[in-house]
């Protein structure tokens, strides 16, 4: 970002750090960005889309620093130097909160090793490191560093990899890396018997759930993205990189992809998936160069995977109603229904199946929280809970399948991740590994599982951090979390900058609104398309309810979320400005109408049936109109707001936050800074490395802090 002589310059402001009342922020000049009017006439309505010229999209390649028009190139440098002069009180704070974070990181940070046909796999972050080492070795034997990624990072200026993974015989060892930051991914190979490391695809993959090997181990199967970043064609790539064979292209742009093999390595299984769709390809072990067969057609309102186990096949699916999903076993030939191992059972919505040899191991949830279930064969089964007010349990996948027990990983809030091996004959638990944390005792913390009453009589739940014995005087300032969107729950997770917030006078809070999937299918339905308004109103009676407990007060409350979450805060926002003490937005998609009226944007298509079509829907253009946060800023007394983006970024492009920061400053009464933010170098997602996660968690503390100080 540019330095604060940079930035005086560029703004004219004058010399000195001249505050505002109270003190919080410098006095300094916002940029103004024009507003060009740009009428748009659509199904009978019309708007004006003023800040429509911040929209940059190349004619080929993607965004970066060089091409951008002057006008953009302009407004984004003009706010990210204010941004640095408006922040420049807290890079003192900042830098503390770093400390603490990385001094509570101090240490190896390693799972336990995935065991496989006699070899051990592993990663590990060494004490002093932010990029992990992938390695392997035998039992006695010397460990074999298989990839270095603090050297593959070393002078990129983003770095993010994924899908690290060996072949089933072991000679080869696979991964995606995204080099620019615009999630279009390289695939790479390492031949392990001379450690060879070749680009086997050198851009455009798809690394999320988008490379697998196949069971033979002669082929790698990967998903490409078209110039829309959209995942459209399985590719078959032989491991020496000669043969490369087009497996299936997908033509409906509302359909996503995912690539993997079926847990007894029968399969190779390519799944089609939209919000309310699925169709499940196979290719044969016997014959992977095969065409892929389908199990069964794709059928609006039904959405299933497949696996095998037990010598056939399953699928866990919602057909026949089963809205929070059943189990069903099928024959692997005719693909018919042979019987229920798991019947639907509403509000214990399955989440997640892991087969073994001896037992099927599902993640499901209820009363909200997850459980583990133990199916064997016999048909008994086992469940395995945990007495904490709020905690996560993951099923990491890739696991052996002739394993005699599954790893699980445990933690909450207070409690960091352990990994547990969990008999499957009798579900004894044994704790191989937890996570060190230097310089913390989980007693000194707590954590409650609380409940808000929402406007309509539903009961939002709450996942509450504070320092054991904080009083319930409503002094301490509270930042609130929520996401709220696609069924993706916000899960009581373990943060280490989490607790470097409490550490300092706060609490942390997660609101588990709907939109997400915490109390099922119904929950998510209760917040997605034209309910979509009882996820920013749940996310509000959750502040209101924690300062009517005591537990903060009304404008001692920062909202924070994140791509769909920062539709949710600025939403929340606009219902109740004077509420929050501030508001962090990253990579917010809050234009919604605009986006959403782009049948060219890459989700738009795939994501229709979560928001609706404002262009051909005039019941979804008002209400997407009437919800979308950049549509609805008043003229009120709006909280400090910082809004963060990628430019790179093809999911949530800058300019949705860059209209809303220009809208709120101009029509906020408050005189509060708007500040907006742009990584030049990233995308969606950050650098993948510790020390940008941490700088990233500092700069949101240390600004939530000036908002309340």
């Amino acid at each position: 970002m540019g330095s604060v002589a940079a930035a005086a310059l560029m703004l004219g402001h004058r010399a000195g750090w001249a505050r505002e009342a109270g003190g919080r922020w410098p006095k300094i000049t916002p940029p103004q960005s024009p507003r060009i009017s740009n009428p748009i006439e659509q199904l009978g309505r019309s708007r004006d889309d003023s800040y429509s010229w911040m929209k940059f999209i190349p004619a080929s390649g993607e965004r970066n620093r060089t091409n951008l028009p002057a006008p953009v190139a302009k407004m984004l440098t003009g706010e990210n130097a204010y941004a640095d002069a408006m922040l420049k009180p807290t890079e003192a704070m900042q830098a503390e909160l770093v400390r603490a974070m990385l001094a509570r990181s101090a240490g190896a940070v390693a799972a336990p090793a995935l065991e496989k046909d006699g070899w051990r796999y592993s990663s590990a972050i060494s004490e002093g490191e932010t990029h992990a080492r992938y390695s392997r070795q035998r039992d006695g034997g010397q460990a074999e560093l298989l990839v270095d990624e603090g050297l593959r990072a070393k002078g990129q200026p983003y770095f993010r990899s994924t899908g690290h993974q060996p072949s089933p015989d072991h000679r080869w060892f696979a991964w995606a890396e995204d080099v620019i930051g615009n999630d279009r991914h390289r695939i790479c190979i390492r031949d392990n018997a001379s450690g060879a490391i070749r680009t086997i695809v050198d851009k455009d993959a798809y690394g999320y759930g988008g490379l697998v090997f196949s069971p033979s181990s002669r082929w790698l199967f990967w998903i490409w993205r078209d110039a829309r970043n959209r995942p459209t064609r399985l590719y078959r790539t032989s491991v020496d990189g000669k043969i490369t064979d087009l497996v299936y292209e997908e033509k409906d742009p509302a359909i996503f992809m995912s690539v993997k093999r079926t847990a007894a390595d029968g399969f190779v299984a390519l799944t089609l998936a939209g919000p309310e769709t699925a169709e499940v390809r196979l290719v044969s072990a016997a014959n992977e160069t095969a065409a892929p067969t389908t199990v069964w057609p794709r059928k609006a309102g039904v959405r299933y995977e497949i696996d095998e186990w037990d010598g056939s096949l399953v699928a866990l699916t919602d057909r026949d109603d089963a809205f929070d999903m059943q189990l069903l076993r099928l024959d692997p030939e005719d693909f018919g229904t042979l019987a229920t191992l798991v019947p639907h059972r509403a509000g214990t919505p399955i989440l997640q199946i892991l087969p073994f040899k001896t037992a099927l191991v599902r993640l499901e949830r209820i009363e909200g929280l997850h459980r583990l279930v133990i199916l064997r064969p016999d048909g008994s089964e086992q469940a395995i809970t945990f007495d904490d007010p709020a905690y996560a349990i993951e099923l990491p996948g890739e696991q052996a399948y002739d394993a005699s027990s599954a790893m699980i990983v445990h933690q909450s809030p207070k409690s960091p991740p352990r990994w547990i091996r969990v008999d499957l004959s009798n579900g004894e638990q044994r704790v191989v590994r937890q996570q060190t944390i230097a310089n913390f005792d989980p007693d000194d913390y707590e954590v409650e599982r609380l409940f808000a009453p929402a406007p309509d009589g539903e009961m939002v739940p709450i996942t509450l951090l504070s320092r054991r014995g904080m009083a319930r005087d409503g002094k301490a300032p509270l930042l609130q979390y929520g996401y709220g969107a696609y069924g993706v729950p916000s899960d009581p997770e373990f943060s280490i900058p989490a607790l470097a917030l409490v550490d300092r006078g706060w609490r942390y809070a997660i609101a588990h609104v709907r939109g997400g999937s915490e109390k099922g299918r119904r929950w998510f339905l209760g917040g997605r398309k034209f309910t979509k308004r009882n996820s920013f109103t749940d996310f509000v009676a959750c502040a209101e309810h924690l300062a009517a407990e005591g537990y903060t007060a009304k404008g001692k409350v920062v909202a924070y979320g994140l791509s769909a979450g920062g539709l949710l805060v600025g939403a929340s926002m606009n219902i109740a400005p004077t509420l929050w003490g501030g508001v962090i937005a990253k990579v917010p998609f809050v234009d919604m109408l605009n986006t959403m009226s782009d049948a060219a944007h890459p989700l738009v298509p795939l994501f229709r049936p979560d928001w609706g079509d404002p262009l051909a829907d005039p019941k979804a253009y008002d209400y997407i109109a009437s919800i979308s946060p950049y549509e609805n800023v008043q003229a009120a007394s709006y909280p400090p707001l910082l809004c963060t983006a990628g430019l790179k970024d093809d999911r949530v492009a800058y300019w949705e936050p860059a209209k809303l920061v220009a809208e709120v400053r101009r029509r906020s009464t408050s005189g509060n800074p708007a500040m907006l933010m742009t990584d030049m170098d990233s995308g969606h997602q950050g650098s993948a490395d510790l020390a940008s996660e941490y700088k990233e968690k500092a700069l949101f503390w240390a600004f939530a802090m000036r908002c309340v100080a």
